[in-house]
């Protein structure tokens, strides 16, 4: 029986050069991605992409983000199984945050847990909350 050689590597992929001269990178290279489940616009997590993420991301539409901690591109899912297939990527107005609005499979936190967001709550208005309500129907506005 033939040896089955290894798998082939992705072709490397380069960022659209109109897409790329628009994003505002950190001093590490790179773009915040805060990710949404599409349909209930539900913020899943937050997470980091540079050219190569992005490229990954928009050719393939499956999520792809660069990971701080080793120093690496990951697809996510490609171990969970936890798979973000991705609807719309939008950049921000000034062109240093990504929203990426994908169908989530699984969990989205690394813990388990539905959205990374789920562990500590920090503040919850119990009541009425901004400016006070408007003047009745033929009251001043002063």
């Amino acid at each position: 029986m033939p040896a089955v050689p290894p798998a082939a590597q992705p072709p490397a992929v380069v960022l659209d050069p109109s897409v790329a001269a628009r994003l505002k990178r950190d001093a590490a290279g790179l773009v915040c991605a805060v990710v949404q489940q599409h349909d209930t616009r539900e913020v899943l997590m937050v997470a980091w992409m540079d050219d190569a993420a992005l490229a990954h991301t928009l050719s393939t539409g499956r999520a792809t983000y660069w990971s701080r901690s080793r120093r690496s591109l990951w697809r996510k899912g490609d171990t969970s199984g936890h798979v973000q297939w991705v609807k719309r990527v939008s950049l921000d107005c000034d062109g240093d945050a990504l929203l990426v609005e994908v169908d989530q499979v699984g969990a989205a936190c690394h813990t388990g847990d539905h959205t990374c967001f789920q562990a500590t709550e920090l503040f919850r208005a119990t009541g009425p909350t901004g400016p006070s309500e408007p003047p009745a129907a033929g009251g001043s506005s002063s």
